[in-house]
Parts: structure tokens; sequence; C-alpha cells
């Protein structure tokens, strides 16, 4: 069995951000997950970063959609 390493290709407290990018990526047909680590060197206790993740064999192509969808995203603002 191969080990599949996986890269996160993008990072957000915010979760409906999160799911937003993660449906970018799975309608371009990659397939995604989302870590979600509490961050360590916060003074908030309760905060954390989602991280969404990809193959390492799809990770340009993740940050090809994340910085287009970001770009549109700034444009609409």
């Amino acid at each position: 069995m191969d080990k599949i390493t996986k890269v996160s290709v993008f990072e957000s407290e915010i979760q409906q951000e999160m799911l937003l990018a993660k449906s970018k990526l799975q309608d371009a047909g990659l397939e995604c997950w989302v870590s979600d680590k509490y961050m360590t060197f916060t003074t908030t206790p309760t905060a954390n970063t989602l991280k969404l993740m990809v193959t390492l064999n799809d990770e340009k192509k993740a940050f090809e959609i994340i910085d287009s969808w970001l770009q549109q995203s700034e444009k609409n603002k």
C-alpha cells in the first residue's frame, strides 16, 4: 500500500470560507480533506485553524484554483 502525502494549500479560521475553498477544489475534480488542529501560539485557547489538504500531486493545481478564487473575491469587494 502506497502512502499518500498530503500538503496544506489553504488555511482559515472561518468555517464558511474553508467550505467554499473546498468546494472549488472538488468542483475541479481534486480530492481534498479538511484538517482542524488547535493553534499552538495564540492567546485564545479555543482558536483553531482549519487546513485544506490535497495530495502532493495535486498541490500545484490546487494553488492555481485557490489563487484564482481569491483574486476574484478581491475584485468583487
